[in-house]
């Protein structure tokens, strides 16, 4: 390139696609879609790109196509969606998934600031009406199970829940994220206290936590706490549309989220590496269930075609906590055996049985973890909705039988 290009701003395709961490011909699709500009070099053989423009996408994320059958678009500022990874209002999840606290986190997304100082406190009065709730549960039920119930039973108990001004919400979310945790059956004595992440691990692991595993933990929550328009979302953001509650909102999204293709697949995963007893068998689980026709499940994603990032990033957290740890090892030689047979690479779902494995961690974590994290991802959602004008109202493409001609 010129040294006049560089001076005035302009830079070649060949480094405008690595910035960006796509291919030259997508380059070529943002300009007809009037997402870059471009001109031609002064020797008319080269595309030149507005610098600043290509640095401004890749701050925000790679630009979604347009909405295609069965999507339904909304205008969000809270999460966009790179190559690998999602961005909380223009922040890196994987930067804060090594630094940050999941309240810190939760509150960007309701506020757009680092912190507030709020205390994360429960309801007692919710909390002990969704205890009660539970008495005649089996005492296997898996924890998501739970949470669709303890979520109804905690709005019984907060008068000021239609309160739906943004610092009501925030107070409700807090709230209702502390009660979530509360009110699920405690795995190891526990005070109630302390962070967000502590609090959860004592519900869902019968060992205390070691500084490297509760680390690995917290990230998998942040990790977790938004997606864009996730099917859970879409439902949350209906919901709050129509200005339901916040404890409805989640409500809504814990109905969806349970389904094994969205907030349970991280169960399927579980599962799978629960049959792979030591790294030897690692080839034969995956044979079998490949050769029965079924999915692999913690295996490939819809939107990050070439590698999930959250994934490569926890499973390095699990790995720097526990290296030597035996279940490790076989979340690596099922990784490796995937690689060999030429399966998608692994998604988040897969890195969050592989931390419940090394945790030791109760059957149907991963859910709950999923669960209260996205609950903050669907408050901040919630937010925006109750922000806007009116419900949101999905148009039908009607394919039924024709219509009796009027009149």
């Amino acid at each position: 390139m010129s040294e006049n290009d560089q001076q005035g701003g302009w830079i070649d395709a060949r480094a405008a696609a690595e910035r960006l961490g796509v291919k030259p011909a997508t380059l070529y699709a943002y300009v007809s879609r009037g997402v870059l500009r471009r001109r031609h070099a002064a020797d008319g053989r080269r595309s030149l790109f507005d610098a600043a423009q290509v640095e401004e996408l890749a701050r925000r994320g790679r630009p979604r196509r347009p909405p295609g059958p069965g999507e339904l678009a909304i205008e969000s500022s809270i999460t966009a969606l790179g190559p690998d990874r999602p961005y909380y209002r223009g922040r890196d999840v994987l930067a804060l998934a090594g630094q940050s606290t999941f309240e810190d986190v939760a509150t960007w997304l309701w506020t757009s600031r680092e912190t507030n100082g709020h205390a994360w406190q429960a309801h007692a009065d919710g909390v002990a009406r969704a205890v009660a709730a539970q008495s005649g549960l089996p005492p296997d039920l898996l924890p998501l199970d739970r949470l669709q119930l303890i979520v109804t039973a905690l709005a019984t108990a907060d008068p000021l829940r239609h309160h739906l001004d943004p610092e009501g919400v925030a107070a409700t979310g807090r709230a209702l994220i502390a009660g979530l945790i509360e009110a699920l059956p405690a795995s190891r004595p526990s005070t109630g206290e302390g962070r967000l992440a502590e609090r959860l691990w004592d519900r869902l692991c019968p060992h205390p936590p070691e500084a490297g595993t509760l680390r690995a933990f917290e990230s998998a929550m942040i990790l977790l706490a938004d997606h864009e328009l996730a099917a859970s979302t879409v439902a949350a953001r209906v919901a709050a549309s129509v200005r339901a509650d916040p404890y409805a909102v989640v409500a809504s999204g814990l109905g969806v989220a349970s389904g094994p293709l969205h907030g349970g697949a991280s169960y399927g995963a579980e599962r799978l590496l629960a049959e792979v007893a030591d790294p030897a068998s690692a080839g034969r689980v995956l044979g079998e269930r490949l050769r029965g026709g079924e999915r692999v499940p913690g295996f490939g994603h819809p939107v990050y075609k070439a590698g999930d990032g959250r994934a490569t990033a926890l499973l390095d957290f699990v790995r720097a906590a526990a290296p030597e740890n035996e279940r490790v090892a076989a979340a690596d030689a099922v990784l490796a055996e995937a690689a060999r047979r030429r399966l998608p690479a692994p998604n988040v779902d897969f890195a969050l049985a592989a931390l419940g494995a090394v945790a030791g961690l109760v059957p149907g974590a991963g859910e709950a973890i999923f669960a209260v994290a996205r609950t903050a991802g669907w408050l901040a959602h919630a937010l925006e909705e109750y922000g806007r004008g009116g419900p949101l109202r999905p148009r039908a493409v009607y394919t039924g039988p024709p219509l009796p001609a009027a009149g």
